[in-house]
């Protein structure tokens, strides 16, 4: 059963400074209250259509601004930390957030640490700047971060509350994955432990799309449409020589939702490999005789690959680390090109390998459109649920609405791919790629059984 029941400061009881023109007869002073939810799990049962109701454990609380407030906003110190990896829209974020702050509540100070955890710890010296929407108005229209970044930092947390303290810091926003959230559910519980009267934040950042709970992180639409662009590019190299194959290698170190949603846009590829899915190169039902298969019959192939798939064929260390705390990954894609390679010219068969790996070029990128919008909508919330005094709070879409979740709750696992899902049925449909390709009895003759169907399929085309 999950918990989603958010903490906060105290009680709210400061009138809030938002308000907008009366409009006659109409409402337009849209205040949430903490009492508005919406249900999580919206499958219903069809042995349970006639008693179904929603029970406690299944409501989220409304993100939004709320009538009452916790903070003074004359007195209010928020503080903004960006970290780990680059993604799109991180300053679409931090602008939404300052532009909040300031012109609805009439916040002052706004403070952005730079260079992520290690921004708030002393050894590395690095200065903080004054946020303000004259600094921010035009940072959408960037890549990267106007704060910076950096991984690691997080585990300092007794330090990283003691500069908070010396800074006078009343909130701070924490803009990052997995990693960093992690890091920002560890210094609320410090400040929590201090007897200090601190809001916890978090945007979920991770272009993976790997959060539990959130419909999407931000950055992803611009990942999926940056790699649709790749896959483009790699499909007509492909089909523009003999024996052409496209190997793209997209983010996804444990979650394959770049590569599959990729899949889709780009209705280009005909091999789609992520971590949830495994795979095997070589025998009559691997990936090589499938590709072998393909050439035979279209002349080129495109292959996508989440950079965490098929980590079991590849000789790495597990215990190694990065500063993150996340497992080192071993290169598959360049793995594939060279057994491709080296397959192909063992049987003498001609092969055109071109292979793009556009990774950082995709982080780098400025958000697109839709991207953006939601960016904007993250950073809005999240300004209102810290002026309400919310803490170990956590902004996300769910069900198409913006809502509060309980960090920990958050960070407790990750999302996956489900094999057995409507998107990944999607991808195989899309794909025409075997279902499973593994060596397994099953899995050869389910693959069969696939490749009977679509041939006779073709054939009546």
């Amino acid at each position: 059963m999950n918990d989603f029941t958010i903490e906060s400061l105290g009680d709210s009881k400061i009138s809030s400074p938002i308000s907008y023109d009366k409009v006659p007869g109409h409402n337009v002073t849209n205040f949430v209250s903490d009492d508005e939810a919406i249900i999580y799990d919206v499958d219903l049962d069809p042995q349970r259509k006639e008693t179904w109701c929603a029970d406690e454990s299944q409501l989220i609380q409304k993100a939004g601004p709320r009538a009452k407030i916790y903070f003074s906003p004359p007195h209010v110190h928020a503080g903004i930390v960006s970290c780990g990896g680059l993604c799109p829209g991180i300053n679409d974020v931090i602008r939404a957030v300052v532009r909040t702050l300031w012109y609805r509540y009439g916040v002052r100070r706004i403070t952005g640490i730079r260079n992520g955890y290690k921004g708030l710890i002393p050894e590395y010296g690095i200065a903080p700047i004054d946020l303000s929407p004259d600094l921010v108005d035009d940072i959408h229209k960037i890549g990267g971060s106007i704060l910076g970044t950096s991984r690691g930092g997080g585990e300092r947390t007794e330090e990283i509350v003691d500069t908070i303290e010396r800074m006078n810091l009343n909130i701070l926003f924490t803009i990052g994955g997995d990693g960093t959230q992690k890091g920002s559910l560890a210094i609320a519980r410090e400040i929590e432990r201090r007897g200090l009267k601190i809001s916890i934040i978090g945007i979920p950042k991770t272009i993976d799309n790997d959060f539990k709970f959130i419909q999407r992180s931000f950055g992803f639409e611009t990942a999926v449409a940056r790699a649709t662009e790749a896959v483009t590019g790699a499909h007509v190299e492909a089909q523009s020589v003999i024996n052409g194959i496209g190997l793209v290698k997209v983010m996804g170190r444990e979650s394959g939702f770049i590569a599959a949603y990729t899949a889709l846009a780009s209705h280009e590829a005909n091999f789609v490999l992520i971590p949830e899915v495994p795979f095997e190169l070589d025998g009559p039902n691997g990936l090589i005789a499938h590709l072998v298969e393909r050439l035979e019959r279209r002349s080129h192939a495109v292959v996508i690959v989440a950079e965490g798939a098929g980590q079991t064929l590849l000789e790495r260390d597990a215990s190694k680390t990065d500063d993150s705390g996340n497992v080192v990954l071993g290169d598959i894609g360049l793995y594939l090109k060279e057994k491709i390679a080296s397959s192909f010219k063992k049987a003498g068969i001609h092969q055109n390998l071109k292979y793009i790996d556009p990774s950082y070029m995709i982080r780098s990128s400025v958000a697109v459109p839709t991207d953006s919008v939601y960016c904007s909508q993250l950073g809005n919330n999240a300004a209102h649920a810290a002026m309400a005094g919310k803490t170990k709070t956590m902004i996300g879409l769910v069900n198409n609405h913006y809502v509060h979740l309980p960090i920990e709750l958050v960070v407790a696992s990750r999302n996956h791919v489900d094999p057995q899902s409507s998107l990944w049925r999607s991808v195989i449909e899309a794909t025409h790629q075997p279902v499973m390709m593994t060596n397994t009895k099953e899995a050869i003759e389910t693959t069969a059984e696939q490749k009977a169907k679509m041939d006779k399929n073709r054939g009546n085309s």
